[in-house]
């Protein structure tokens, strides 16, 4: 008997206990700090009273908050069984990946058969048809493009067949192709030459490829391309370079609209600067960094830039703002630019990191939303128009923001 007296007492006091502590959280919580006014019409005491009530909350709240939850530390095969890489696989993981790679490589083989078979030369194949079709300007872009690719494959056969067609043909389609996109034609066929002598081991005077061309021939094409391609540049009035060239005799022109796309003309600067680098000849990079200079002084909104600018004026056009086609790459040339030049002596390339970190707090300001109910992360855009309007709109390019954006 003496023992249930204990316990129910116990009981007792445990549970008047609580419901005091749960009743003054609930009164300490549906406080809020008084202002001047409130003091004066409700007759509260003084400072001290005050602070006194406020502290005891306080100490209310840190009594009964909830420790916060920690990560639950894995063994190194329960992190692997999870999803979370190490970076030292197990042999069963490393198996996974290797069956990964093969399975990429095969599909690779695959598409390169078919475009070999069907449309070998051209720049790109029509599944459906098995037909080429020249949709760069009949560069053999997917020959080009291709070519690093396979070369970090181990993918000797396909090296072998995509630079023994560039050594045999690319330069004299270059001498007569007509017109060609600048941007297009750099980032694929320049920056797939570019790529090819890298990786072939040209820039340390070696000869790393087994198979096809030595990797001199890959920079003397690219040179041949993109001293056509500097027309682009001193065709035009402004340091903004007109959007197309013919290869042929080496002239540019502006687009029909007359104007030039932001993304495009900011996309060209990491071949450029690379191809100075190991030719010897500044030229490349003088032409394609006097983009980036003459952004730095042009008005934005936060960082953020119109996606059309004109090679006459020199001056954005228009006001429309987003992260999607004819906009992206600015943004991320930026960042890239500013790795590749950073280490050199003697250049003050900081603005360009100023630039995307400004742009970057723009786009969380101005272009980042979340849904409602649901609150999922989206990018929108800024069409223009009104002031302060806003789009919703994120088309598929916007993606590759996300791994460069912290929401």
């Amino acid at each position: 008997m003496k023992r249930e007296c204990v316990s129910c007492s116990t009981g007792k006091f445990l549970g008047l206990f609580m419901i005091f502590g749960l009743a003054c959280l609930m009164l300490t919580h549906a406080s809020k700090t008084p202002s001047v006014t409130d003091g004066l019409s409700k007759g509260l005491g003084t400072n001290e009273e005050q602070k006194v009530v406020t502290d005891v909350g306080v100490r209310f709240k840190k009594l009964l908050r909830r420790a916060p939850r920690l990560r639950p530390r894995l063994s190194g095969n329960e992190k692997v069984s999870s999803g979370i890489f190490t970076g030292k696989p197990n042999e069963h993981d490393e198996e996974k990946w290797k069956a990964r790679q093969r399975n990429v490589k095969e599909a690779f083989t695959h598409a390169w058969s078919g475009y070999k078979k069907f449309a070998m030369g051209y720049d790109e194949l029509l599944p459906l048809s098995m037909q080429g079709f020249d949709g760069l300007g009949g560069l053999g872009a997917t020959v080009v493009d291709s070519l690093d690719t396979a070369m970090i494959m181990g993918l000797e056969e396909v090296v072998s067949e995509a630079g023994s067609w560039i050594e045999s043909n690319l330069l004299e389609r270059i001498s007569q192709k007509g017109d060609v996109n600048l941007f297009e034609t750099t980032i694929r066929v320049l920056g797939g030459l570019l790529s090819a002598y890298h990786l072939s081991g040209g820039d340390q005077d070696m000869n790393l490829a087994n198979t096809g061309p030595k990797p001199t021939i890959y920079l003397e094409i690219a040179k041949n391309l993109a001293d056509r391609l500097l027309s682009a540049f001193t065709s035009s009035p402004t340091p903004i370079p007109y959007s197309d060239v013919l290869l042929k005799n080496s002239s540019a022109h502006p687009a029909s609209n007359l104007l030039s796309s932001t993304s495009e003309v900011s996309t060209l600067q990491l071949e450029f600067n690379y191809l100075s680098a190991i030719s010897g000849d500044p030229k490349y990079k003088t032409e394609g960094m006097k983009v980036f200079a003459h952004f730095k002084t042009l008005p934005k909104v936060e960082g953020l830039v119109p996606i059309y600018v004109s090679p006459h004026s020199g001056e954005f056009i228009g006001q429309e703002i987003r992260l999607g086609s004819r906009g992206d790459s600015y943004y991320e040339y930026l960042i890239k630019v500013w790795l590749q030049l950073r280490s050199i002596q003697d250049g003050n390339f900081t603005y360009l990191y100023d630039m995307y970190e400004e742009a970057m707090r723009g786009v969380r300001h101005l272009l980042v939303q979340k849904t409602i109910p649901n609150e999922l992360v989206f990018v929108g855009e800024l069409p223009g128009g009104s002031k302060g309007s806003f789009s919703p709109k994120m088309d598929h390019l916007v993606c590759s923001a996300f791994s460069t954006l912290e929401f």
